[in-house]
């Protein structure tokens, strides 16, 4: 007989410390800039508008080819995959370090975004395929956890790599894509040998677990087929288009406030090393929330509140931060609003897999992910313009938070449509 349980825990240690790993590395390379700003700006002569845009490129090429790629792993397997997208994008960020005028930066980082299309979704699409509802939350939840972790570990990282300026001739910016490059490089070549793409090809499991499973989800996923038929079918699915509007906001707020909060500690007049530890406390609160919320709400049906409640408290705390004016107070607000930006978005992702599976689970998830990683093309172009245009590094909370209040508000109406086609 099978134990559920162990066969979950057996699961969970084999994937998602790997998972998590590679995700570190990913969030690493995909918020370097934010340190290598710091330096970065005036080495290559932009303005602050001028680098905020080239940097948010990236999100136009994440969003032109998330869906493809994601269609693409579901046709070619994720360890292929996942191996081609790693390979690439640590290949780009290595070329940054080389970036000699605004034109390269801005190619590089298009084609950076292109490179990681379709990892974190297809990672979503993943745990679909390993793991029963009852457990996906806390999962993307678990996942999750290592882009806080990334934050922390590349925040004192990003500090050190800018203080080893003209080592071996190198700037420090240059460092900073430099080391952060090649790990991506090599983490490619491990997941092709290491990552099982279903757990049918699993050779961990035994045949009486993959058995267990199989049925367990297709159990679960019962009634669904007609999702199931054409991942193009649930691009114009209703309610995947109205996640897609609602979730712009998630990463709007995140990296607003990720991409500049190293700006706002440098403003407090410490060191870039002082700074990258400083900037260590907020993500550690992220990642203690991303576990405890989503826990939370997979012991029960109603996930809207989960999702909702933590994002207002964001929307308030980054409000507040732009009010008060003693530093340690204002750190203290933006360190809580970033744990609200974070703890709820686990349990979102956790929505789709109620009206999706198959291949229109890859598109559909692809989709929401895509469309609400604009929000940090708009977060990069729209915070630092504001910055320019008050002078102030935190004038630009006032609009972080109403994009975030929004994302609650629309969440709610996702909660209800899906709360009626369940009823029906």
């Amino acid at each position: 007989m099978v134990s559920e349980k162990q066969l979950i825990a057996k699961i969970t240690w084999r994937l998602m410390p790997f998972l998590g790993f590679l995700y570190l590395i990913a969030y690493i390379d995909r918020q370097n800039v934010s340190f290598a700003k710091l330096d970065m700006v005036d080495a290559l002569g932009l303005s602050e508008y001028a680098y905020g845009l080239g940097a948010s490129l990236f999100f136009i090429g994440y969003f032109l080819f998330e869906v493809p790629s994601n269609l693409f792993l579901n046709r070619f397997g994720a360890s292929k995959w996942f191996a081609r997208i790693m390979v690439s994008w640590g290949i780009i960020t290595i070329a940054l370090a080389y970036t000699s005028s605004a034109t390269m930066f801005y190619i590089l980082r298009f084609l950076l975004g292109v490179a990681e299309a379709g990892f974190f979704p297809g990672v979503l699409y993943l745990l679909t395929l390993w793991f029963p509802k009852d457990y996906r939350g806390r999962m993307v939840g678990l996942f999750m956890i290592f882009s806080a972790f990334a934050n922390a570990v590349g925040a004192p990282l990003g500090g050190m790599l800018l203080d080893l300026d003209g080592l071996f001739g190198y700037a420090g910016w240059e460092w900073v894509f430099l080391a952060t490059g090649v790990p991506a490089v090599l983490a490619g070549i491990v997941t092709l040998f290491y990552l099982d793409d279903t757990p049918e090809k699993a050779r961990f499991l035994t045949r009486a677990q993959k058995d267990w499973l199989h049925d367990r989800l297709a159990a679960e996923n019962a009634g669904m087929e007609e999702h199931a038929e054409s991942g193009l079918r649930a691009l114009v699915n209703p309610r995947v288009l109205l996640m897609s509007i609602c979730y712009i906001g998630f990463p709007l707020a995140a990296y607003g406030l990720s991409y500049w909060l190293p700006t706002i500690v440098q403003g407090f007049g410490v060191t870039n090393t002082v700074n990258g530890f400083i900037n260590v406390i907020p993500w550690l609160i992220v990642a203690l929330a991303l576990w405890i919320v989503p826990s939370m709400a997979d012991r029960t049906d109603n996930k809207t509140p989960y999702i909702v409640g933590p994002a207002f408290l964001g929307a308030i705390c980054l409000t507040l931060s732009a009010i008060v004016t003693a530093p340690v107070l204002q750190f203290a607000l933006l360190c809580i609003a970033a744990a609200g930006i974070f703890a709820g978005q686990p349990v979102f992702w956790s929505l789709p897999g109620r009206f999706l599976k198959g291949a229109g689970a890859a598109a559909g998830i692809a989709a929401i992910n895509s469309v609400g990683n604009l929000g940090g093309f708009i977060a990069q172009n729209v915070v630092p313009w504001i910055r320019d245009e008050t002078g102030s590094t935190i004038a630009p909370m006032f609009f972080l938070a109403a994009c975030l209040a929004v994302a609650g508000v629309l969440v709610i109406l996702v909660g209800r449509m899906l709360g009626k086609r369940a009823e029906a």
